[in-house]
């Protein structure tokens, strides 16, 4: 029997569906299972992720957002992918504090967190075709058993 859990999730580009990908995202990590910490930095970081989504590629309009989450042992590999405008410059967009969105309060602090929380973090982008957020975190890694 494979240790390998795949699961693809699509919704509409619109806010209240953040708070449902990453409790749908934290269930389905749970046979791994995941310290409360483990669980948090995988829903902040699934939360940055789609927000980035909704807020920046769509501008808020409409769109759809595929979430494709994969346990294999004790690696979750998150991407989170939408067909938006895209990022004309990753590297910029990946530094702390750079926003383009200053007129709603947003802190530029979304890939930075996204880095903190996990392991990995790849953002794959293409002005015109949209972006995927590639992220993996070990579940477990900080486990100490006596």
């Amino acid at each position: 029997m494979s240790n390998t859990n795949e699961m693809i999730l699509q919704f509409n580009s619109i806010a209240k569906n953040e708070s449902f990908a990453r409790v749908v995202v934290a269930s389905f990590i749970s046979r791994t299972n995941p310290t409360l910490e483990e669980v948090s930095d995988v829903k902040t970081a699934v939360s940055e992720a789609v927000t980035n989504a909704i807020i920046h590629g769509y501008d808020n309009g409409d769109g759809k957002i595929t979430v494709k989450t994969v346990v294999e042992d004790r690696q979750v590999y998150i991407e989170i992918t939408d067909e938006g405008k895209g990022i004309p410059d990753v590297e910029r967009a990946m530094e702390p504090l750079f926003t383009t969105r200053p007129d709603m309060d947003r802190s530029g602090m979304g890939f930075s967190f996204m880095e903190a929380f996990m392991d990995e973090l790849e953002v794959l982008s293409e002005v015109g075709k949209g972006t995927t957020v590639k992220m993996r975190k070990e579940i477990g890694a900080g486990h100490h058993f006596e």
